[in-house]
């Protein structure tokens, strides 16, 4: 008898121990169902379509991680996967911080030349917790490890699909680090039946999964790589646009692998999401990863009970097949690429093709107007004037012939002169202008050849110019790369509260996993702009320079949604394209999330409201969206201070269209704007609305 009740004991010890490593007292009824039981936690959630996803993890230190990954309808599903592992590694290096280099917003940085490690981050299961946040359920569990780095491992699941998102969630206390990552799903028997992935020219490759076979880098398209199995098919991709670090040249660097001792670090087979620590082999900042940050170091998988291209069709949906939908009432802009398609072939006595690469892939990008930014190291803007006036006038002649209908092609330079640091300049037509003017030759003439003639001599001038052809100019990679300190050192002066200059242009610089939305660097110089009492606009632009079918474009781009119905003929002049701009009346956006309408009490970005003395105002958008969208941020300003509300978004599921309408006290403000961003830090921006 005593035997029996010592028995008893052990076994009831056993099992209120398994049930309390796991914490599910934030666990809320949110259509998803959890049950903990002995070292196994079970997870159910409503994946869309009428199907359920359910996900068996085991919390044993000697077993994988997912049991089971399965889908389909109620009472029929189907094992998609078995028996994986999550693996990380972690690179981590030394960041340079220095003030005149930009801080934590550096760009002209090398990690990669100076010393650093490359480590498996470790896995000992620990206590777990169950959360519900609106419509998403989120499994934490203790226990990562990768030298000066710890945290948890978090798995997040998504009410409505069948994508959920592996995180390791790390800090460091040590300061100047900077991190970049691979990461996957590893097993130790043979989970897959195949392995798939799109080429560069959009044929699905298929290989058989062999547990030896040794681990290779994959170029692929779409950033995804898939496993099937006899159930289903597993896709894994990284978030669209935060898992790429800024750099100069968009090159597919094989973001993606296959195989098994992956880096001689991950000894079983495993698919995954990789970076090249040496970039594009010219500036290479990775990642900023300041201390007591919370970097989440993740990827997405998305279920499917069908075969890879299936699977691959619904992971492609998320970035609208890496385009720019149309939205009825705007026009696509992308501005900023150093293509130097003039000099490397125009002039350079190479064939000019009739149908240039770079141009189709604009185009299939979805993209109506481009504006380049040529002769960014090749040309001659200070002349001498024969071949300057040359470069021009081929520049003009291939963006009228290239640009059609739908599509212009816009010409445009970044400018190293007159202002400090460096900025864009923009004429609504053709003009032909010299950044540099001799003492005996005045400001303008008249060529036989070309016609009006400019010479510019300094910022006065310069103003001048801009005035008299109706241009506009802004601050290109504004407190970064060679505009660190701009446009700060220059807001007294007159060009920059001139209406010609606009304001900035917004890139995700820095890269910081740690952020909810992608780098902050550009939109709190909106802010401040704002409080400086001007009215200036921030519109994306890429800045890359080689532009082809094979590299990695769409994670390093953004676009500007413009307030246009059609695209301006280019022999009529493009004046509509700068009025718009001039006027704010677009927004900004990485292309997941876009923002159809939106107003304050009717007033829409660019424009004034006058607010009543109570300062009660009404904020309407509409919003579309692919990922499940995570927030909207209103941001506002008195002219010192600048004002967050952030209204959370979590009960929203993937693909969805709505209107909103939030009540919002703007007493005492100024300015106001709203930003909306998803799970995978995509997001859009309005322009700020004025307030009397």
């Amino acid at each position: 008898m005593k035997i029996a009740v010592s028995i008893f004991s052990i076994i009831s010890l056993f099992c209120l121990n398994a049930h309390s490593q796991v914490n599910l007292t934030n666990f809320k009824a949110n259509g998803a169902t959890v049950l903990a039981r002995q070292k196994e936690l079970v997870l159910n959630w409503p994946a869309g379509a009428g199907v359920m996803g359910k996900m068996v993890l085991n919390l044993d230190n000697t077993q994988p991680l997912f049991s089971s990954l399965q889908m389909g309808k109620k009472g029929a599903l189907k094992v998609v996967a078995a028996n994986l592992d999550p693996a990380f590694i972690l690179r981590i290096g030394k960041r340079t911080l220095s003030p005149s280099s930009g801080g934590w917003d550096v760009f002209f940085d090398r990690v990669p030349t100076r010393p650093y490690t490359t480590n498996a981050v470790k896995f000992n299961k620990g206590s777990a917790s169950v959360a519900t946040h609106g419509a998403q359920t989120v499994v934490r569990i203790n226990g990562v490890k990768c030298e000066m780095f710890s945290g948890a491992l978090e798995i997040t699941v998504y009410n409505g699909s069948p994508l959920f998102n592996v995180a390791a969630v790390v800090t460091t206390a040590k300061d100047s680090t900077a991190i970049l990552y691979d990461a996957g799903l590893t097993s130790k028997k043979n989970s897959w039946t195949n392995i798939s992935w799109s080429d560069v020219k959009e044929n699905l490759q298929t290989e058989k999964a062999t547990q030896n076979d040794p681990a290779k880098n994959l170029e692929v398209k779409y950033r995804t790589v898939i496993g099937e199995h006899p159930g289903g098919s597993l896709a894994l991709f990284p978030a669209p646009h935060q898992y790429f670090y800024p750099l100069d040249e968009a090159f597919n660097l094989k973001f993606t692998w296959k195989g098994s001792n992956y880096l001689n670090l991950i000894p079983d087979f495993g698919i995954g999401i990789r970076q090249d620590p040496l970039g594009d082999k010219r500036y290479v900042p990775w990642f900023n990863a300041p201390p007591n940050t919370q970097q989440r170091l993740n990827f997405f998988c998305l279920l499917s009970t069908g075969k890879a291209s299936s699977a691959l069709t619904e992971v492609k949906r998320f970035t609208h097949n890496d385009s720019y939908v149309a939205l009825p009432g705007y026009k696509t802009m992308a501005s900023h690429f150093h293509n130097e398609f003039i000099s490397d072939v125009v002039l350079s006595g190479k064939p000019v093709p009739e149908k240039p690469e770079f141009v189709d892939v604009l185009k299939k990008a979805g993209l109506n107007i481009v504006k380049l930014a040529e002769f960014h190291g090749p040309g001659h803007p200070k002349g001498p004037d024969s071949i300057r006036l040359k470069e021009l006038d081929a520049l003009f002649k291939q963006t009228k012939r290239l640009s059609d209908p739908n599509f212009l092609l816009l010409p445009g330079e970044e400018a190293n002169n007159f202002y400090g640091g460096h900025w864009l300049a923009f004429f609504p037509k053709p003009i032909y202008w010299i950044m540099s003017r001799k003492s005996d030759l005045p400001f303008e003439t008249i060529d036989p050849k070309y016609g009006k003639v400019y010479r510019v001599n300094d910022k006065a001038e310069m103003l001048k110019l801009l005035e008299q052809e109706h241009g506009l100019a802004w601050t290109a990679h504004a407190r970064t790369k060679a505009s660190t300190g701009y446009p700060d050192k220059y807001k007294e002066e007159d060009f920059f509260k001139s209406e010609t200059f606009m304001g900035a242009a917004w890139k995700a610089i820095p890269g910081d996993l740690s952020l909810p939305t992608l780098s902050k660097r550009v939109l709190n110089l909106m802010d401040d702009m704002a409080n400086w009492g001007l009215k200036k606009h921030i519109i994306s632009e890429a800045d890359i320079f080689t532009i082809t079918e094979q590299n990695e474009m769409y994670a390093h781009l953004n676009v500007n949604y413009l307030q246009l119905d059609k695209v301006p003929n280019y022999t009529d002049g493009w004046q509509p394209v700068l009025d718009v701009m001039r006027k704010g009346k677009f927004f900004v956006s990485t292309g997941e999330v876009l923002i159809p309408g939106f107003n304050i009490n009717g007033k829409g970005a660019g424009e004034t409201l006058k607010i009543d003395n109570s300062g009660k105002a009404k904020i309407n958008m509409q919003l579309n969206w692919t990922f499940p969208l995570s927030f909207v941020e209103i941001v506002s300003g008195d002219g010192t201070k600048v004002y967050r509300n952030r209204i959370n978004l979590n009960n929203t599921q993937a693909f969805g269209k709505k209107d909103f309408s939030w009540p919002v006290n703007l007493k005492g403000r100024k300015w106001v704007r709203v930003e909306a961003w998803d799970i995978a830090t995509n997001g859009a921006f309005t322009q700020m609305v004025w307030l009397e």
